[in-house]
């Protein structure tokens, strides 16, 4: 028997990521400038680890936020289109783990090196495209902007090479760039200790 919900041909792991997000997009805007906003403004942020303002919890909780409704679509569209895939060939516990790491490696780059509050899951999204591109190098992509096909291998480098780029020249564009870069490093590094391959090959 075949369910009629859309949401259950989506993994467990992914499903439930998606789930969060929009939960606590939704909380975003009902609570907006009340105390439960401000609540959350001040508590679930990124913000810098050389400040009082930062928590532990922020590494994690940073993640559940996004400014806007098209930084939460695109994000949550990424994590669709590409951890589903991936949760599908890693299972959910690797792929539970890789999404973890991701998020705290992603943010510990921004807490130490940004002096700029982050919010967002995109860190986690660079991670899991490092993660398709290195499994999946010469699978082809169906870009939207520009609306063209392009292989898995070359579109992860354009955009960890854009992250690169904006970190090392970093503008006030409202973009955590090093989140981003952080994220893919993450994702890559954590690839190569499961496959024992540089740097921690033994």
């Amino acid at each position: 028997m075949h369910s009629n919900n859309p949401l259950s041909s989506i993994p467990p792991v992914t499903r439930n990521v998606l789930i969060a997000i929009v939960v606590m997009f939704l909380f975003q805007q009902i609570l907006a400038g009340s105390a439960g906003g401000q609540f959350i403004g001040r508590y679930f942020p990124l913000y810098p680890i050389d400040t009082t303002w930062f928590y532990p919890w922020q590494l994690l909780t940073y993640a559940l936020l996004h400014g806007n409704l098209m930084h939460l679509f695109f994000n949550g569209f990424a994590i669709w289109m590409f951890g589903s895939q991936i949760e599908h060939y890693w299972g959910e516990k690797r792929y539970g783990i890789f999404i973890v790491v991701c998020i705290i490696g992603s943010g510990l780059a921004n807490a130490l090196l940004s002096q700029a509050p982050a919010i967002g899951i995109s860190g986690a999204v660079y991670g899991l495209l490092v993660a398709y591109g290195m499994m999946w190098p010469n699978h082809t992509i169906q870009l939207i902007i520009p609306p063209i096909p392009m292989k898995a291998k070359y579109f992860v480098m354009i955009f960890a090479g854009i992250a690169l780029i904006s970190s090392i020249n970093p503008r006030n564009d409202g973009i955590a760039h090093i989140a981003h870069l952080g994220g893919a490093i993450t994702g890559f590094l954590l690839i190569q200790y499961w496959r024992k391959k540089p740097p921690f090959k033994w």
